[in-house]
């Protein structure tokens, strides 16, 4: 099969940046640490709710807490992503690249499809 390259020197800008999923990642689980952390921290009481009247548990302490800290870490963690993805724009390089393209001809006889089993 005849084959026809194609080969051109580009340049292109090439920079580091953060995976900003990973931070996210990162922030919720930091923020669910952070609840569990202030659910054993603090010592509720066995009173009931002075808003409520409902005597909540651990479980539900942590829960509450869970639901408040683990957007605010996520929050934090992608500000934090975009902020570091902004300072690597400013340390760009250019580098140059070899592009080569390669084109494969089917062989004359065939309709392209294989060997016409």
């Amino acid at each position: 099969m005849p084959e026809h390259s194609q080969d051109r020197i580009e340049t292109v800008r090439v920079r580091r940046a953060p995976k900003i999923s990973v931070f996210l990642i990162a922030g919720g689980a930091l923020g669910l640490l952070v609840a569990m952390i202030l659910t054993f921290a603090f010592n509720g009481t066995t009173d009931p709710s002075p808003n409520t009247g409902v005597e909540y548990s651990q479980g539900q302490v942590f829960g509450f807490l869970a639901l408040i800290c683990v957007p605010i870490g996520i929050a934090l963690a992608g500000v934090a992503a975009l902020i570091l993805d902004r300072r690597s724009q400013g340390r760009t390089r250019e580098v140059t690249v070899d592009h080569e393209t390669v084109h494969v001809d089917p062989e004359p006889g065939t309709n392209g499809h294989g060997s016409g089993h």
